[in-house]
């Protein structure tokens, strides 16, 4: 379950950089852009946070050890 969780936060990543490089490209709407990028650093910090709490509590181990 817990890896859903970090590839869905991924997934919403990728989305959110897409919606920003296409407000950029259609035109220059450069509040939708810095919306987009606002959310995508956002979800950034969360998922570090969410990847350290994890290995903290053993959800998931690096490296397999």
């Amino acid at each position: 379950m817990f890896k859903i969780i970090i590839v869905s936060i991924l997934l919403f990543i990728l989305f959110s950089l897409g919606v920003a490089l296409f407000a950029f490209l259609q035109n220059r709407d450069s509040e939708k852009m810095v919306k987009a990028l606002t959310y995508r650093i956002s979800l950034s910090i969360g998922l570090l946070v969410l990847l350290m709490l994890g290995a903290q509590f053993g959800l998931i181990s690096p490296h397999n050890l």
